[in-house]
């Protein structure tokens, strides 16, 4: 919602705020007015990653007092719907960017001044495990201090649920409408209540470990191949304190590490972005399984929820797979190990989003288990979880932004599990003298080759916020006819909920009668818009060429 930010500035001079938050208020007030605006006009909202921007002051920025203010809303709605509770407790962890540490610690403080009991992590952990000890603490809720793969300058804040998964409707907007009503750090309790928070860390951790150990299939492959030469790297962040350990001990013995990029540091200094999406973030840990002769490349994003993988091709190049190359290879192996352990049958199933290549869809179809498509966000593959506790059981499930899931355990994109089954896959197919990258091929020849591609459109600050806004009103009004030369038969608003049968999101889909789809989404976390292409057939190369062309402006 826009403000007049110069009036919501000038209350950010009052005595409310410290000393060094009002001098650079008005150090902008006098000398940056557009960085002024941009840090006022609008206070942060929740989308599909949380509370998500840029550090600074201002109302749009992550700062203590935003931190705070958006703490004490989620703990007035937490007393609100636990009323009943005679204790209220939340989990709370970070990573390793920076100030994460601090708007933990403030984060924690404002929950015990207001009576919940807070269990603060010791140090920086990855997001799966803060979405794990949610339920294994058997806390009412958890936040995780974090901005994902975002820029250095990003920092954010996950808010969870009592399952471990990412807030959805009606808490989203109910916290939202919480927040909103403080209007003012003097309405926060920053303080009091200390002795309501407990350190947890390595015991977690361990029973994390344990549970994460139980969803492995093929340990037998494990043994025969324990010395497979891996690479990982943590890209400076959280995945450092569990995939090596998880990779040991599983049994794995040839693990070699991007030492540069084991220091957590929140400046990201040797890539340009922490994002494994991106081909330049892995180029220290392909260099390094270069050197070493390594098959199997890992690298997690900051909070360890995303996982980028490389592996040789048939010449022996090492080649980089996307999210949904990862994911399909993931589906493939757990349906087809799960078959042969005969755990298979009509209650289980897998979850896609709706962005996400459809090959999965087509596995599981041949496989006979139920496979749902939900909106993107992991928080939605989360609430089928929820709603089939019980009655059926999940297998896995993954979106095309590099996050993918097993078990039901962690309700969030897991980066630990991910690593694991990936690394047990690569073991399990060298027992049948293949590689990772023949699998692949193997599943092109059985269900057909499947090719999708992303377009990604940057457009920053209000005027970019706007420029979307209108990108996506004309194609709700002016739909393309055709799409890469062919007829556009259907067109899906998800804008529309009574229509789709999902939430409302802004996401719109054209399919066209060749098979091919579109999707246009602006990112819930990012000021991008994005443009999802899939196609499916043997010329599957030129018909993404022709749609990227028509959409690349």
């Amino acid at each position: 919602m826009e403000t007049n930010y110069i009036e919501v500035a000038k209350q950010w001079l009052s005595e409310d705020y410290d000393e060094a938050t009002r001098a650079e208020v008005k150090r902008l007030m006098e000398n940056d007015p557009k960085e002024l605006e941009e840090s006022f006009y609008r206070n942060l909202e929740f989308g599909t990653g949380g509370l998500r921007g840029i550090m600074g002051v201002g109302t749009n920025r992550m700062n203590k007092y935003t931190v705070g203010m958006a703490t004490q809303g989620v703990a007035n709605y937490l007393k609100q719907n636990f009323k009943d509770l005679p204790q209220i407790s939340v989990a709370v962890s970070f990573d390793s960017r920076n100030n994460s540490a601090e708007f933990a610690k403030i984060t924690a403080n404002v929950f015990a001044a207001n009576g919940i009991k807070v269990y603060l992590f010791d140090s920086l952990r990855p997001v799966p495990e803060l979405s794990y000890s949610i339920r294994h603490l058997k806390c009412q809720s958890g936040v995780m201090v974090t901005a994902s793969h975002n820029p250095k300058e990003y920092n954010g804040y996950k808010a969870y649920w009592e399952d471990g998964a990412q807030v959805t409707a009606p808490h989203d907007t109910n916290i939202i409408n919480e927040v909103l009503k403080i209007t003012s750090p003097a309405m926060v309790k920053f303080s009091g209540g200390e002795e309501n928070i407990q350190m947890v860390g390595a015991d977690v951790d361990e029973a994390y470990l344990n549970d994460v150990s139980t969803l492995l299939v093929s340990p037998d492959s494990v043994k025969n191949h324990a010395d497979m030469k891996m690479v990982y790297t943590p890209l400076h962040g959280t995945g450092i304190t569990l995939v090596p350990k998880i990779l040991s001990r599983m049994g794995f013995t040839n693990l070699s590490l991007v030492e540069a990029q084991v220091v957590s540091d929140g400046n990201f200094p040797t890539v340009k972005s922490p994002n494994p999406e991106e081909n330049s973030a892995l180029e220290m840990a392909v260099a390094l399984a270069e050197e070493k002769g390594a098959d199997l490349v890992m690298a997690t994003d900051p909070d360890a929820d995303r996982v980028g993988i490389a592996i040789r091709d048939n010449e022996g190049k090492i080649t980089l797979l996307n999210g949904n190359q990862t994911a399909s290879i993931l589906t493939y192996y757990l349906l087809r190990r799960w078959k042969e352990l005969g755990k298979l049958n009509e209650n289980t199933y897998i979850v896609k989003t709706i962005v996400t290549t459809e090959l999965m869809a087509a596995m599981a179809k041949a496989y006979g288990v139920k496979c749902y498509n939900v909106l993107t966000g992991f928080k939605y593959i989360a609430s089928v979880i929820r709603e089939n506790e019980g009655k059926a059981t999940f297998i896995g499930g993954g979106e095309e932004s590099y996050g993918y899931n097993a078990g039901e355990f962690v309700r969030d994109k897991d980066a630990v599990i991910t690593c694991a089954l990936i690394a047990e896959c690569a073991a399990w197919c060298a027992d049948q003298g293949k590689t990772l990258y023949q699998l692949l091929q193997d599943i092109y020849a059985e269900f057909g080759l499947y090719k999708e591609s992303l377009i990604s459109l940057t457009k920053k600050g209000k005027a970019g916020l706007e420029e979307i806004q209108a990108m996506m009103k004309n194609y709700r009004e002016n739909p393309p006819a055709s799409i890469g030369g062919s007829p556009v038969v259907k067109v899906i608003d998800y804008n529309k909920p009574e229509e789709t049968g999902l939430p409302k999101s802004n996401v719109l889909q054209f399919y066209t009668e060749d098979g091919s789809v579109v999707s246009v989404r602006p990112s819930g976390t990012e000021p991008k818009i994005k443009f999802y292409f899939g196609v499916h057939g043997a010329d599957s190369n030129e018909k993404i060429e022709l749609l990227k062309q028509q959409f690349n402006g």
